[in-house]
């Protein structure tokens, strides 16, 4: 790394990803039992800072043998994967039509899962927020190097698919009502709560 690593992993864009970071982590862990509107709410407003924070890291030149600990285990993932699941219920799933190539050449329907969409996000955020609270500057430095080129190869995308389908749950007319009037800012999935 060419530049001075203090700087780096100190720098004002790098210390407001990790707040905000630190913060989506934290929701995520503490969501269980939350009611389906709130959990929506909250998290489509993290969602485009984490993205906003993201995209405003400076990009750092990796070492090509650091591998940094993975602090998530399958157990984590998947606990974050069922809280929300269960806070989404039947509005989990969805199509996603967002990916040419995925359509294209399959004659299925690309389904997704939001609550996977989060905890694919979770994963690789929460693994560089626990690298970064270690304190070590050249491992915190390597961290964000690979937080933020997992952020354009995998997790921005999913980001992107999972806020724009959080979106229409909350802000879609709900197409159960029994006149029909569909009254915008109706909850789809979270009018029971």
């Amino acid at each position: 790394m060419k530049e001075n690593v203090h700087d780096i992993v100190y720098s004002h864009n790098t210390v407001e990803f990790v707040t905000v970071a630190a913060e989506f982590c934290a929701y995520m862990e503490q969501s269980e039992g939350r009611p389906c509107r709130e959990f929506v709410d909250t998290v489509l407003k993290l969602l485009p800072l984490l993205y906003l924070k993201a995209s405003l890291l400076e990009a750092v030149e990796a070492m090509d043998d650091f591998y940094p600990e993975e602090f998530v285990s399958e157990h984590d993932y998947e606990f974050v994967r069922q809280t929300v699941a269960a806070i989404m219920g039947d509005k989990d799933d969805f199509l996603d039509l967002g990916h040419d190539d995925e359509v294209r050449f399959s004659d299925e329907p690309v389904m997704k899962a939001i609550s996977e969409e989060l905890a694919d996000i979770y994963q690789p955020v929460r693994n560089f927020v626990e690298t970064y609270r270690l304190g070590i500057e050249p491992n915190m430095a390597e961290a964000l190097a690979m937080v933020r080129e997992q952020f354009e190869l995998y997790w921005g995308q999913r980001l992107v698919d999972a806020m724009r389908e959080l979106h229409r749950i909350k802000c879609r007319p709900d197409e159960g009502d029994e006149d029909g009037s569909g009254a915008a800012g109706s909850w789809g999935c979270c009018d029971e709560d």
